[in-house]
């Protein structure tokens, strides 16, 4: 069952997603997925930062029970409160 499910995600036509990447205090690179509801991982390097966050999304696309709607990415502000 799931060699045919991965199968038609291989083939599917490629999706876009916006990604939010911080640093914590720990010195981590954490990135999260807006449009995929709890879709976040973190790494110490940019370049695995990428590759896990593909896997996170295809794993979060593979358990996510209601269609994802493509949203359009805005901007990012910060308030100083």
């Amino acid at each position: 069952m799931w060699h045919g499910f991965i199968t038609l995600i291989m083939k599917s036509k490629p999706r876009e997603f916006s990604v939010l990447i911080e640093r914590d205090t720990e010195g981590y690179f954490v990135a999260t997925v807006p449009a995929l509801r709890g879709c976040h991982t973190q790494s110490k390097s940019m370049d695995q930062l990428m590759e896990r966050v593909r896997e996170a999304i295809e794993l979060c696309l593979e358990v996510e029970s209601e269609p994802v709607l493509p949203g359009h990415f805005v901007g990012v502000q910060r308030v100083t409160v």
